[in-house]
This record gives C-alpha cells, structure tokens and sequence, in this order.
C-alpha cells in the first residue's frame, strides 16, 4: 500500500486535534514554584581586586564592584577560584573565552570556519525542564558572533535576540500574561480537553496503522525512514499537546492569578526602533541602562509568569562607550580600555584604565541589583521569585585580557534552600568551573555524573563537584 500526499496531508490536519496524553501534562504534585535558573552574564570581564572579597566565609563590607549589593548581602554567595581549562584553536580571544563561558568545554575550535564547542549548562538544563514551561529557555541581550554563549549541541550554537519586542511577542504570543497561584495549580490543576472522536483522532493513531501495512513491503532502508518519520510526529504532538495544556492552565490561571501582578514593560520599542535603540546602547550609557532594564524586566516577567525556567541574558557590548560613567582618564571607550587595564599583573596594568573598568562594572552592578531587588519583592505564596531562583551574576571573561582563571561568580537567591547564602567561598586556583555548571544543573533536577571538562580537566578537582554550597 503506498502513503500517498493526501494521507500525509490528512495527518498533517489531524495535529489541530490531539487526544489529551496525562503523562504529558506539566507536574503538579508540589504546592510551591519550580525552581528557574537564571544566568546574567556581563562583557568584558572584572576587575578582580575590586570584585573578589579579601577574607571567605561570612561576607562583611563587599568590594566597590559588588557594593550596589549590600542591601542583599545576605542573599549572596560569592564564590573564587574557579577557572576554565579547555583548548581552544583557531579562535581569537574574545571566541575563545566566548565558547568556553557556559560550556566547560574541554575543547573550543573551529572547523572548516564552522564553530565548535559542547553543550552549554543552561540548555542542557532547558532538556529537561524545558517540557514543563512554554518555551524551553530563553536566549536574549547583546551577543554577537564571537560571544557564542549558548550552544544545543558542539556544532550547533544559539543565536541570541536583541530586540525586546520579539522576545515578549514570543514569550505571549496565543496565550496570556498570567501569574501562577501555585497553590491552586497543586490543587485543581488543569482540566484536560475531551478525548477526541475517531473523525478527528491523533495523527499518530491515524499513521501508525497505515505504517503497520506498509512496513512488509519496504525495504530497510525505507522501513528506517519510516521510523525517523513516526518519532517525528511523536516529538511534534507531544510538544502541540503539552502547548495546549499551558494555555489551558495560563487561562486558569488569569481567572484566578497568583498573589503577585505582572507587569508589562510600558516602554516596548517597535520596528526600526529597537533597532536604533539597540544601536545607541553603544554610544548613551543612559540608553544602555534603559536597554538594560527592559531585558531585565522581560526575564523577571518570563520566570513570574512560568514562561520558562531557564534564562540566559547577555549584557552589554566591549564596543560600547561610557561617557559619564567613566570619571577618569580620556578613554571612553570599553574594549580599549579592558586592554589598556589587564596586564600579566595588575601593577602592571595603566592604573588610569584599569580604574575605569572599575568603574564599568560597578555601573553593571548597580543595574543588576535592581533586578535582584524587584525578585526579592515578588511574593510567589511565602517565599519570593528570588527565593526560587538559581541566580547567576558572572562575565564571559575573568578579565579583559581575555583571562579564563578566576571568574567572577555571584549567585543571588538561596536556589530554594540548596545554597549557603551570605558567605564568600574560595577553591584552590583553576578548579573547573563546569564543576559549577555541574552543580547548577543537579539543583535543576538534571542528574548528570560530569560535565564540561569536570572530570577530563588535568585540573579536575572534587571528583568533578564543589562541596560546600548548601
């Protein structure tokens, strides 16, 4: 029998309607918010003395980039030592710390000009929670083609948006913008559709008899073919019935909202205008906080509202200016100035330049300890949307040497109880930091015995983990 274009288009209509599959609908057995990991990560490094405190344990007065925390101080946790490790050939600096910042990777290169590195933690975290949420992750801020962040697999890197529009229209586009009572969502959670009648079943059903006769007559190759063909359809009705299902809840939850209000950003650009807003970013330091803000609010919005789990925000450029935010010397612009102050040692760095990077990132800092102030006021039923957040405040660069040993790393939020908030935590120099990402993902509920280079590294410590969070 042979599977014409009309059965296949027959299918194709049946994917409108789709039997409810329970195992598929998103898990609602606790009365409290999922955990979101969240990672904001800036340009253009740190300045190291004036990031990482001086003693470890609990934190006292905090380092001038890190001061626009103090009002959360207890909500941190600062960890040193951490490092990457891996090779990189054919890349220039800027790639080079780009394709190892979120993978680990043991290995970052380039193959007949096509990138490669592995897969980075948050979209090896966006896998498995990502089929809880309406859209697996969210990628978004101000990369470029050598700051490749976010890879799904070593050859297959995320592009991230740089128009906030797009990134709400994506976030809201057929649903609403609702708060989750989580309470009620354990509850009453929401009540599937009717199964549908054998005029308008799963397209599935419909093609799996149809297979069932085929499969005699074909030969290997083709009956291979046919399989790929069945696990597609598989793949894409379950993602369409697992949509369904979030929009049935959004509107339940519309109906009867969470204890906190979304807020829309006002302030949206539209067209061309995100564009040149984009653009100015690079030349207004007060268009770049606002640019700044708004991406802000929109992965504030995504987690409050259960949009997704997983969000990863690039912030700023290393061609940006800074005039006004930069007091001293002549020098405004960013990526000149990372040169002029990182040197083999910090006294023999220009001490003019390397003051102004000082003060780059304490501006940053400041813009972050919005964000995490306006976490800490959201109430998500007894405990805040900070308090269930893993919370990632980091760089792409240890420095603007394009320096991989000691990142900065700052966590905000308690990542619901599973970190020892208020406290600086040092590791020995060059500790793995795919040992972190390790660590992250495990709190994320991906189980995983290595990651990155934890284990591969000739640096690899604590059997590829970090002891001592929690």
């Amino acid at each position: 029998m042979e599977l014409t274009r009309r059965d296949v288009l027959r299918g194709t209509g049946a994917l409108i309607a789709l039997p409810f599959l329970e195992s598929l609908a998103p898990a609602a057995a606790a009365a409290k918010p999922p955990l979101r990991m969240g990672i904001v990560t800036v340009t253009g490094g740190t300045v190291l003395e004036s990031w990482k405190p001086k003693e470890t344990g609990p934190l006292g007065k905090l380092p001038s980039i890190l001061r626009p925390l103090e009002p959360h101080k207890d909500d941190l946790l600062v960890i040193s030592g951490l490092s990457h490790n891996g090779k990189t050939d054919g890349l220039n600096g800027h790639e080079s710390a780009g394709y190892l910042h979120l993978t680990g990777a043991p290995e970052a290169k380039k193959i007949n000009g096509k990138s490669h590195s592995s897969k980075s933690v948050d979209q090896a975290a966006a896998e498995v929670v990502g089929q809880s949420s309406y859209l697996p992750s969210l990628e978004m801020g101000m990369s470029n083609q050598e700051t490749r962040y976010s890879w799904r697999a070593a050859d297959q890197h995320v592009p991230y948006e740089s128009n906030p529009r797009l990134v709400f229209d994506r976030m809201f586009r057929g649903r609403q913008v609702a708060v989750p009572d989580w309470t009620r969502r354990s509850a009453a959670p929401a009540v599937p559709g009717a199964k549908r009648d054998s005029e308008d079943q799963s397209v599935l059903d419909y093609v799996v008899d149809e297979a069932g006769r085929l499969k005699s007559s074909l030969s290997a190759a083709d009956r291979h073919r046919l399989d790929e063909y069945l696990h597609s359809v598989r793949a894409v009705e379950r993602r369409v019935q697992l949509v369904e299902n979030l929009q049935l809840q959004a509107a339940q939850d519309a109906e009867h909202p969470g204890p906190s209000a979304a807020v829309v950003p006002a302030n949206l650009p539209d067209g061309r205008m995100a564009g040149r807003m984009r653009q100015a970013t690079e030349r207004d330091p007060e268009i770049h906080g606002e640019y700044t803000r708004l991406f802000a609010d929109l992965m504030i919005l995504a987690f409050q509202t259960d949009t997704t789990r997983v969000c990863t925000f690039a912030v700023g450029t290393d061609e940006s200016l800074f005039p006004g935010v930069v007091t001293v010397g002549y020098e405004r612009h960013c990526h000149t100035l990372e040169h002029q102050g990182n040197a083999d040692k910090p006294e023999h760095a220009d001490p003019i330049a390397r003051e102004a990077c000082r003060q780059i990132h304490a501006w940053y800092t400041g813009l972050f300890g919005e964000m995490v102030k306006r976490m800490k006021a959201i109430d998500e039923g007894g405990s805040t949307l900070l308090d269930n957040s893993l919370l990632l405040y980091t760089s792409y660069m240890a420095d603007g040497g394009h320096g991989k040993d000691d990142y900065p790393v700052v966590f905000a939020g308690n990542a619901q109880g599973t970190l020892k908030t208020g406290r600086h935590l040092a590791f020995p120099k060059k500790t793995p930091m795919s040992n972190l990402y390790l660590e992250m993902l495990d709190r994320m509920g991906v189980k995983l015995d290595e990651f990155g280079e934890s284990k591969v590294s000739k640096h690899a410590a604590f059997n590829g983990r970090l002891p001592g969070l929690a």
